[in-house]
C-alpha cells in the first residue's frame, strides 16, 4: 500500500476499549484501593484522548472514582505569556468537558513531579495514568514519580497513532525507512474513538484544586510575548479549524510550499497543545471519503513525518543539541567550522529581525507576531542562523531559543526535530560539499524565488506594510 488513504477501508472495528499495546505499565500490577488519576501533560482534551478512555475504563473496572489532574509549571523551557494563555484557555473548554463526564479537573501548580507526588499522597490512587511524552524534561517527571511513587503507573502514548514504541525500537534515520513501519501498523492502531459517558462512580474524596483563573497569577514568565488574537484555543476552536481547512483549502494542499497562498491547515498550535488528536483527524477525512494527492501530503506530513519527530527524540537524549546529528552531518559541519561566514549576529539582531536578508527578516517578524512561521519558511529561517553564526553550538542554540519563545508550538518534537534537519542534516542525506554548511542541504533566497512571490511575502511581514495577516503557519 502506498499511501495512508490506503488503509482506510482497513480500519479496525472499536469495541469500545483501548488497544494495551498503546500502554506501557511501570511499577508492577498489584492495587491498592483507591481513585484512578490521570496526569495529563500532554494532551489537554477531553474527547478523543486514549489515556483519559483508559484511565476511565481502569476506573469501571476496579469500581472507583477517577480524577484528572494538572500541573500548572510556573515557567516551562522559555514559553513565555503567549504559549501560557493558549494553553490555560483552552484548559478552560476541557475541564467543563470532563465535569459533563462526572470527571473532576484537579489544578496545582508547581514543579510537577512533585505536586504530582505530593498529591498522590494526599488520595492514594489505586493507578495513575500518565501521557507519553520523549521529551527529556518530561522524562524525568516520569522518572521521578515511579521512583517514589508505590502504585501502578500506565503510560498512553495518545500523540501518535501508531505509539512510538511499536512503531520503531531504535532511532530511524530517514522517512523512507520510517515509513513502511507506521503504514504495517496502522490496521490495527487506525480505530474510531469510544464517546466518554458520564462516569458511574462520583468523586468524593477532598482535595484541594486551583481555580483556574487563579493559575495565571502564579505564572512566572516573560510577559513581554503577548498572546495572539487571531487563533481561538481550544478543542472546539480546533475542531471548527479542521472542518474550514478541509471544506476549503485541503485541495490546495500541494501548493503549501507557497506562503503567500492559504493553503495550510493552521492545525499545528492545537496539535502540539494536544487540543485536537491527529487520529481524530485522519478518521475525519477518512469518514468524508477523500483521497488523491492533496490528501495523501497532508496526511504524510501530519502522520508519517511528525511521528518520525517523536521517534527521534524518545531515541536521542541529544535531540537539541549537535551531539544528536547524525555522523556524517557531525563530521563535515566540524570540517567547516573555520569557513569564514559572510555575516554575523548577535542574539539580539536575529530577535529583532535586524539581518540584512530582507526574506528571513520577514520570516522572523511572522514567528514574532503571529506565534506561527511557514513550514517552508522555518527551513530557510534554521539554515541561515546556521551560517551566520559561529558555529552549529550556537546556531542551535539561537533557533531553539527564537522557536520557543515565539512560536505557540515550540517546545515540542517537531520543532527540535526540524531545527536538527536544517541545521544538522537529521532525516536527511549528504549533499553536494561547500562552505560553512559542509554537506548539509543549502538553501538560499533564490531557491525561494522559484517557489513563491519572495517580495510579496516580504510585503506582507514587514513592519508599517499592509499586511495580509495572518498567513497560515505549519501543516
Amino acid at each position: 500500500m502506498d499511501s495512508i488513504g490506503d488503509f482506510f477501508a482497513l480500519a479496525n472495528k472499536m469495541d469500545n476499549r483501548v488497544n494495551p499495546r498503546r500502554v506501557r505499565i511501570y511499577n508492577g500490577t498489584e492495587q491498592r484501593p483507591g481513585p484512578v488519576l490521570y496526569w495529563m501533560h500532554r494532551e489537554f482534551r477531553a474527547k478523543d484522548n486514549w489515556g483519559l478512555i483508559w484511565a476511565r475504563q481502569q476506573a469501571l473496572r476496579l469500581g472507583t472514582p477517577v480524577a484528572v489532574a494538572f500541573c500548572l509549571a510556573p515557567s516551562f523551557l522559555g514559553a513565555t505569556l503567549r504559549q501560557y494563555d493558549f494553553l490555560l484557555g483552552g484548559l478552560e473548554e476541557t475541564a467543563e468537558g470532563l465535569r459533563a463526564a462526572n470527571i473532576p479537573l484537579i489544578l496545582r501548580s508547581g514543579e510537577p513531579a512533585e505536586e504530582m507526588l505530593r498529591l498522590c499522597g494526599e488520595i492514594r490512587p489505586s493507578l495513575v495514568v500518565t501521557d507519553f511524552d520523549p521529551l527529556r524534561i518530561k522524562k524525568q517527571w516520569h522518572h521521578t514519580l515511579l521512583e517514589q511513587l508505590l502504585c501502578p503507573v500506565h503510560e498512553v502514548d495518545s500523540r501518535n497513532i501508531v505509539p512510538a514504541w511499536i512503531a520503531s525500537t531504535h532511532r530511524e534515520f530517514m522517512a523512507r525507512t520510517f515509513r513502511p513501519r507506521i503504514h504495517r501498523h496502522l490496521q490495527e492502531f487506525l480505530e474510531p474513538f469510544p464517546e466518554l459517558a458520564p462516569h458511574t462512580f462520583p468523586w468524593t474524596p477532598p482535595v484541594f484544586s486551583h481555580v483556574l483563573s487563579s493559575l495565571r497569577a502564579r505564572l512566572r514568565v516573560d510577559t513581554s510575548v503577548q498572546p495572539i488574537s487571531w487563533l481561538v484555543p481550544g478543542e472546539a476552536a480546533a475542531r471548527a479549524t479542521l472542518e474550514t481547512f478541509v471544506d476549503h483549502r485541503l485541495a490546495d494542499y500541494p501548493l503549501r510550499n507557497d506562503p503567500n497562498r492559504n493553503a495550510c491547515s493552521d492545525l499545528s498550535p492545537y496539535l502540539h497543545f494536544g487540543m485536537i488528536s491527529a487520529q481524530a483527524i485522519v478518521l475525519e477525512v477518512r469518514q468524508r471519503g477523500l483521497q488523491g494527492e492533496a490528501v495523501d501530503g497532508f496526511l504524510e506530513e501530519l502522520v508519517v513525518r511528525r511521528e518520525l519527530s517523536d521517534n527521534f527524540c524518545l531515541y536521542t537524549p541529544d535531540y537539541d543539541r549537535v551531539a544528536g546529528f547524525p555522523e556524517w552531518a557531525r563530521r563535515s559541519l566540524a570540517q567547516h567550522q573555520g569557513d569564514p561566514r559572510p555575516y554575523l549576529y548577535s542574539d539580539e539582531q536575529f530577535d529583532r529581525a535586524q539581518t540584512h536578508d530582507l526574506l528571513w527578516n520577514a520570516a522572523q517578524n511572522q514567528l514574532v507576531n503571529s506565534g506561527t512561521m511557514h513550514s517552508y519558511l522555518r527551513m530557510y529561517w534554521g539554515k541561515k542562523i546556521l551560517e551566520w553564526t559561529e558555529d552549529p553550538a550556537r546556531a542551535m542554540r539561537i533557533a531553539i531559543h527564537l522557536n520557543d519563545r515565539y512560536a505557540l508550538d515550540g517546545r515540542e518534537t517537531n520543532g527540535y526535530t526540524g531545527i536538527a534537519w536544517s541545521i544538522g542534516g537529521v532525516h536527511d542525506r549528504g549533499w553536494p560539499e561547500r562552505p560553512i554548511f559542509g554537506t548539509v542541504r543549502y538553501m538560499n533566497e533564490a531557491g525561494a524565488r522559484r517557489k513563491f512571490d519572495v517580495n510579496r511575502y516580504i510585503r506582507t511581514w514587514t513592519p508599517g506594510q499592509p499586511s495580509l495577516f495572518p498567513v497560515s503557519g505549519d501543516l
